[in-house]
């Protein structure tokens, strides 16, 4: 399991029989961006591989399988890349990332300032991804965003509609966006680094710095 901090050394976390999380630094200590990818992970081009990159203190999960996923191994990857940060962190995720961050322990959870979560899976749709299900039904107890498409091959968009007012995420619902991955266009998306910064608080211009931003076309987006 690998985590790499962008603007830092790499980070590299392997199998230990004891695990000790990071304490919490005192002051305001810097947001971290805690990019979780989903099945089968993002590849180059895709937005989140973009924001790894470019972004100041981006965490990118790496897990040990990416094809026949684990729930318990992969909420664990997660859960220690957000451990191992100093101070909050706002989840990133993506698809099966995001079904995977419902199920975060308490201890990870309260980390969490904000999450983007981009595109839910529906775990009951794909037996390789049934690990996963039930889904989490339970209010998240931080702020997030859900975006959801209303041509999303991988979840309807009314189970997605579902898990915001379960999890208590502010909506967003994309018209023709697919998957919001790169086989639908969706590279930079400036409309996502822009929720991004709604979530990243104090900590935007970190985000606002990067060379890519550019400022979001709102055409096709409702709200709700």
């Amino acid at each position: 399991m690998q985590y790499r901090s962008h603007h830092e050394h790499s980070q590299t976390w392997r199998h230990r029989p004891r695990f000790r999380a990071k304490p919490l630094a005192r002051g305001s200590a810097k947001v971290r961006f805690i990019i979780v990818p989903g099945w089968c992970d993002s590849g180059p081009g895709h937005w989140q591989s973009l924001w790894a990159e470019r972004l100041s203190g981006a965490v990118r999960v790496r897990q040990d399988d990416w094809i026949t996923p684990s729930r318990q191994a992969w909420v664990a990857t997660i859960a220690r890349a957000i451990l191992l940060q100093d101070g909050p962190v706002v989840v990133v995720a993506h698809s099966l990332g995001c079904i995977a961050t419902a199920h975060l322990p308490p201890e990870a959870v309260e980390r969490i300032q904000g999450a983007l979560l981009v595109a839910p899976a529906d775990p009951e749709r794909r037996a390789i991804l049934s690990d996963f299900a039930p889904v989490p039904y339970q209010k998240l107890p931080y702020r997030s965003v859900l975006v959801a498409s209303g041509n999303d091959p991988y979840c309807p968009v009314r189970l997605a509609g579902a898990y915001a007012r379960a999890w208590g995420s502010e909506y967003v619902r994309l018209q023709q966006a697919g998957h919001i991955n790169i086989e639908s266009g969706h590279g930079e998306w400036p409309l996502g680094m822009a929720l991004l910064q709604s979530l990243a608080g104090a900590s935007a211009d970190a985000l606002s710095s990067s060379s890519t931003f550019s400022p979001p076309s709102f055409g096709s987006l409702e709200t709700a």
